[in-house]
């Protein structure tokens, strides 16, 4: 079938894979690094404690018919080093069957730990790197021009991606519509990066100019991609640009870097042209099959989006195969931080001998820059963006960090820029705070980026004996 197949996408293919390799090898590295603490036998929330109670049909996972922290461990850096290996071009080598088994298998154990990751692992882009994963497989390799069924439905995934978050914002914060959350959302997103500070302070003119351009690369851009090249390698370079900027602005983990990725395998370059094999057979009808059976489960997020009720970052199967997405339907206009405090004294006092532990990403110390972290991902940082907004996000998982503290576990620490002791504090509590970037005289004076105000406690102080 000439038509199955597209010669000139060839290169295109190949940046695909690379750059999603390296996704990958990030997710995994995230993973194996910060599991222990929030996921392990003793972790915030353990995978053992969430087996026993869902069932393998509503989270098919391998951690289901086995857990022990240190098999977690050797499938987490069995990812990592599936991951160099794509990265590397391994796939190319080898025979278009073991090639689709090579990229199949980071599938299978990615969805194996998404599945058991709980509220760390319930963001948008997990999402997305599985149903991008699994198309993946059918890519093929060198033994076969690349498929145009899959290439197709890379497309359509993007333009969900991206018309999706568009109409979101469209149906949810009024500010969207009058081109007015970006003069705040580069102060309130969950993790600023180093440059969030000079975003915010931009001119309110090109805050407008931010937002009017968010909505043409989401609401009409999108549908470019399906028009006949270059106009199609056009769309798919502008939502790279887009994707960059917000690369710039903040800390989104690896869903900037996902989405150019996506795009990547829409840009045609003009290259020399190459030969390929006849396609298999066997190959051909595969990858047919699997496109029907993706466009018969795409109804799911059709309906979704065409909803007045449409919800964000929603999986519609076990499998994550297709899914809804979506960004800041709604942008917060103050920030507000939980900074958490021990103390060494048998009698708290008030006011004296508390110090702050000093997290990784998300603002603590007003003096401290904020650091660039995406893609990879700190996934405590996120979480406690979100107990800002309301305490009801901190469900059990919070009540064991505190408990953890007081026991100065090594593995949750870990997690952490600074402990304020050597050795673990007789009481912890957690205090709530307004921050606000400060302005450029104020920077110029102390040197500060933040400023906070103290608004309420939010945990009272706590020991062992008597945990929150």
């Amino acid at each position: 079938m000439d038509w199955f197949t597209s010669d000139a996408a060839w290169l295109s293919r190949v940046l695909f894979q690379r750059a999603l390799a390296a996704v990958y090898l990030c997710a995994f590295l995230t993973a194996a690094l910060q599991f222990r603490a929030l996921l392990g036998s003793r972790g915030l929330l353990p995978i053992p404690r969430f087996t026993a109670r869902v069932p393998f049909r509503r989270a098919p996972s391998l951690f289901q018919l086995h857990y022990s922290d240190r098999y977690f461990g050797v499938c987490a850096w069995a990812g990592c080093a599936l991951s160099v290996a794509l990265l590397a071009g391994v796939d190319a080598l080898l025979p278009l069957w073991a090639a689709m088994l090579l990229w199949l298998v980071p599938w299978v154990l990615y969805l194996s730990i998404v599945n058991v990751g709980q509220t760390w692992y319930g963001f948008g882009w997990e999402s997305l790197l599985l149903e991008t994963g699994f198309l993946a497989v059918f890519l093929g390799n060198d033994e076969a021009a690349p498929p145009v069924p899959v290439l197709l439905l890379l497309r359509w995934l993007l333009l969900r991606v991206e018309f999706g978050a568009g109409l979101i914002k469209l149906r949810g914060d009024g500010c969207w519509r009058k081109l007015t959350c970006l003069d705040f959302h580069h102060e309130t997103q969950p993790m600023p990066g180093p440059l969030s500070w000079f975003f915010h302070r931009l001119p309110r003119p090109v805050h407008r100019v931010e937002a009017a351009a968010n909505h043409l690369t989401q609401l009409v851009v999108p549908f470019l991609l399906f028009t006949p090249q270059p106009v199609a390698t056009g769309a798919a370079s502008l939502m790279i640009v887009t994707q960059l900027w917000l690369v710039l602005s903040g800390n989104f983990a690896w869903l900037n870097w996902l989405t150019i990725t996506l795009a990547l395998s829409v840009v045609e370059l003009p290259v020399g042209h190459r030969e390929f094999p006849r396609t298999p057979l066997w190959y051909e009808a595969l990858v047919l099959a699997v496109a029907a059976l993706l466009l018969f489960l795409s109804r799911h997020p059709v309906r979704n989006m065409l909803s007045r009720r449409q919800v964000m970052n929603r999986s519609f199967d076990p499998l994550h195969l297709v899914n809804s997405y979506g960004a800041f339907g709604s942008v917060s206009r103050t920030r507000y931080e939980v900074v958490i405090e021990g103390t060494l004294d048998e009698i708290p006092h008030e006011q004296q001998g508390w110090q702050a532990y000093e997290f990784k990403g998300k603002p603590g110390e007003p003096t401290r820059w904020p650091r660039q972290f995406a893609p990879y991902h700190l996934r405590l940082d996120w979480m406690l963006w979100f107990v800002g907004l309301s305490p009801a996000y901190a469900g059990t998982w919070f009540t064991t960090l505190v408990e953890r503290l007081l026991e100065g576990d090594p593995a949750t620490l870990k997690l952490l820029r600074r402990a304020p002791f050597d050795e673990p504090p007789r009481h912890v509590r957690a205090r709530l705070f307004r921050y606000r970037y400060t302005d450029r005289r104020e920077l110029r004076r102390t040197g500060a980026c933040w400023h906070r105000t103290y608004v309420r406690e939010f945990l009272p102080p706590t020991r062992l004996d008597q945990r929150p």
